[in-house]
């Protein structure tokens, strides 16, 4: 793990206010709270795919005895399939009492964002994959998408996974 984000890990709930793990996803760069993370695993372990679920849903790892669904932050944001590659990491979030890994292109660095720097995403219906999208934090020229982590899995996949799991 990072140690940027273990000591970011270990300072406690109201010092992680504001603060958000990025992590590049073809050429956007995407930031969730970094109160969801438990975890980040460099590179991809073995994934033992499941049937029918899906196809974001690549399977599930065996993390020190613990069984964790994995899902492609790619297919998920209907991007193209990419190949995994040795910057590739899993990072491991807690959403509603469900361990989840997002395999990600890239983990980039634990950055802080006050609050009056995040504005609500714009309203587009089309092609913008906005429903995952809590706010756009604006940092110095460049913008991140700060991710909802309730809203990345539908109940369906929920259910699902937590049979899974």
């Amino acid at each position: 793990m990072p140690e940027v984000l273990k000591e970011a890990m270990e300072e406690g709930e109201d010092t992680q206010k504001g603060k958000f793990l990025t992590f590049i996803i073809g050429r956007e760069e995407y930031g969730i709270e970094i109160r969801f993370v438990t975890e980040i695993i460099g590179g991809i372990q073995m994934i033992t795919e499941v049937p029918e679920v899906s196809d974001y849903v690549k399977g599930i790892i065996n993390l020190r005895g613990k069984i964790i669904p994995v899902i492609d932050v790619n297919l998920r944001f209907k991007k193209e399939a990419k190949a995994y590659g040795d910057r590739t990491c899993i990072i491991v979030i807690d959403i509603e009492d469900l361990s989840v890994g997002l395999i990600v292109d890239n983990v980039a660095e634990v950055l802080s964002i006050a609050e009056e720097n995040i504005v609500p995403p714009p309203d587009i219906r089309a092609g913008f994959h906005h429903r995952y999208i809590k706010g756009i934090g604006k940092v110095g020229t460049a913008v991140k998408l700060l991710l909802d982590c309730n809203k990345l899995l539908s109940d369906e996949d929920i259910n699902t996974i937590s049979e899974i799991a």
